[in-house]
C-alpha cells in the first residue's frame, strides 16, 4: 500500500532530524528525516527556527522517500519508523 502524507512534528535539534508522519490508511507512520539530507537536497544550510519550511519546500521528495522505505520495509527503530538521510536521495537525483 502507498503512504499518504501524515502531519509535520518538529524539529529535534539534539536528533537533528526533523520529525513528520505518513498513514499507511488509518495507521500513522513516525518518520524522521536528518537537517543534513534536507541541506544536501536544497544545496543549503538551514537554521533550526527554518527547518519547518524547509520541510515543506521539499516535502513531495522526502514523502516519495519515505514510500520507496515502507514499500521496501526498511523500517527501524521501536515503533518500527522509517528514517530518511542523505544516502537514501541519492538513488532520486
Amino acid at each position: 500500500m502507498t503512504l499518504t502524507p501524515g502531519r509535520f512534528i518538529g524539529y529535534e535539534y539534539d536528533r537533528m532530524v526533523v520529525l513528520f508522519s505518513m498513514l499507511d490508511g488509518e495507521r500513522e507512520v513516525p518518520c524522521a528525516v536528518s537537517t543534513s539530507a534536507m541541506d544536501e537536497l536544497e544545496g543549503a544550510r538551514a537554521k533550526g527556527d527554518q527547518r519547518e519550511a524547509q520541510f515543506i519546500r521539499l516535502r513531495d521528495r522526502i514523502e516519495a522517500c519515505a514510500d520507496g522505505k515502507y514499500r521496501a520495509t526498511e523500517l527501524e527503530g521501536t515503533p518500527p519508523g522509517i528514517i530518511l538521510r542523505s544516502i537514501d536521495f541519492r538513488n532520486q537525483r
